[in-house]
């Protein structure tokens, strides 16, 4: 059999192969930002990163892979380190890690609010923070990311009212010495368990209990194994929103000025959310049959701060510090 192949069909052909191969390498003249978080795509914070991606995409094409499915909680940093990720939301138990004088922004009882936080990274000595962040680790970070107050969700019906009352009971914390002696500076005994395997650690009896912001209890459903809530606000839950170095500074002034105030109108956008979701969540738990009510709060503060100043880590805490934070 043979093919009789007209030349309007072998132009129209060869038009179509073109473009084929032409589609992958348009595609490239704008950049791709994968960007990675441990919350879920129902979390404010992905419609936040849903928000930041329309206000971009004239220039970068921003990937977001949500529930630590492209790397997992605390890997994240590392990870943009070596050049395998563009964009994350980094804890900053993380970065203390790596520079031991960011551990002060992951004690108990320093912020007060959301609004003190942003005070905080909007400031001078924030400017002195972020500035260590970008020349030690390689990242430039765009801001932080309020997820709400850390509060006690607990399965056993034991009241609560100081940090004595928190011994023996086994408070999951995330994986790191950061997180862990929150855990200690609470009373409790801290027990490292991932983020997704939470729920079935509360259902089995593996742990008593978590520490999470009422919209993240919301959103993992912790609360169906749960009893009560104690509103200790120990600490105010933020990470950071991060891009690498590599990929900030191939940006032009103008852009780099464009990509921050996308992620400002962001991060402000989640913020607001946060704190009116946490407001309307305290009647929605106590609707459920949870227990919620705030201890001795002066207690828990004192017994916490107590804990770090006696600690190895206030040792690399800038001097004054606590002070300057205080007074913003």
């Amino acid at each position: 059999m043979t093919f009789n192949m007209t030349r309007r069909y072998l132009v129209g052909a060869t038009m179509l192969v073109a473009a084929a191969f032409a589609a992958p390498v348009l595609a490239q003249d704008k950049p791709v930002l994968k960007f990675s978080a441990v919350f879920s795509e129902q979390d404010i914070r992905a419609e936040m990163t849903k928000m930041l991606a329309e206000d971009i995409k004239n220039d970068f094409t921003l990937e977001p892979y949500y529930g630590g499915n492209l790397f997992k909680q605390g890997t994240e940093l590392v990870a943009i380190q070596r050049g395998n990720l563009q964009m994350g939301n980094i804890a900053p138990q993380d970065i203390s890690k790596q520079i031991p004088e960011w551990s002060v922004l992951t004690s108990a009882y320093l912020f007060r609010d959301a609004a003190h936080l942003s005070a905080f990274f909007n400031s001078d000595i924030g400017a002195e923070f972020k500035k260590m962040a970008e020349d030690r680790l390689g990242i430039h970070i765009l801001g932080p990311t309020y997820f709400g107050a850390r509060q006690i969700g607990l399965k056993p019906e034991k009241k609560i009212t100081t940090p004595q009352d928190m011994a023996g009971i086994k408070l999951r914390m995330p994986g790191g010495d950061a997180w862990q002696f929150l855990g200690e500076a609470l009373g409790a005994n801290p027990v490292p368990v991932a983020y997704a395997e939470v729920y079935t650690a509360l259902q089995t009896g593996a742990i008593d209990g978590q520490d999470n912001p009422l919209p993240n209890v919301k959103n993992m459903k912790f609360y169906e194994v749960m009893s009560q809530i104690v509103m200790t606000s120990h600490l105010i839950g933020y990470d950071l929103l991060v891009i690498s170095n590599e990929v900030w500074n191939a940006m032009a002034p103008e852009q780099q000025q464009a990509f921050q105030a996308a992620a400002d109108k962001a991060m402000k956008f989640s913020e607001e959310k946060h704190v009116a979701q946490e407001k309307a969540l305290v009647e929605e738990f106590k609707a459920a049959g949870l227990q919620v009510y705030e201890p001795d709060i002066d207690a828990f503060r004192k017994f916490a701060q107590e804990k770090y100043m006696n600690s190895d880590l206030a040792k690399s805490w800038p001097e004054g510090i606590l002070e300057k934070v205080a007074g913003l």
